[in-house]
């Protein structure tokens, strides 16, 4: 090699490994769990805010909230089973499919079985039926 050409020697390259190995040793573990946490917000937002605003909307037009069997897409498409809503005025919500982040339905019933005018929940990542659904009568 002449004494014009330049190159990283093995240490150099070494000590550029060993700081972003360090690097990702401190940001990693800071991620990890960050997505379901996300998913947890959103399927929140949804069953606490965005669907019972529509709920309340087709309850203000048609005196009544949509039956267990009419379920949510009767906020998208007026529903042909009884009881008929006379007035619906929607669609109450944007989209056609009610999923939660873990791409699973929501849950819906009325009559509530839990003192809520409704039910409304996410059998969430575990897709069980257990403690960690996200429920609107919490």
């Amino acid at each position: 090699m002449n004494k014009t050409q330049k190159a990283f020697s093995l240490i150099e390259i070494l000590l550029v490994v060993v700081i972003m190995v360090s690097l990702s040793a401190m940001v990693v573990p800071r991620l990890t769990g960050r997505a379901e946490r996300v998913k947890e917000g959103i399927a929140r937002t949804d069953i606490k805010v965005n669907i019972p605003t529509a709920l309340k909307l087709y309850e203000l037009d048609n005196g009544t909230f949509p039956t267990t069997q009419q379920g949510l897409d009767s906020l998208v498409e007026k529903s042909i089973l009884a009881p008929i809503p006379s007035n619906w005025n929607g669609p109450y919500i944007e989209g056609d499919t009610f999923l939660d982040p873990w791409g699973n339905k929501y849950i819906y019933k009325y009559p509530s079985a839990h003192g809520e005018d409704y039910d409304l929940y996410s059998l969430g990542k575990t897709g069980e039926d257990d403690d960690s659904n996200i429920v609107n009568w919490e």
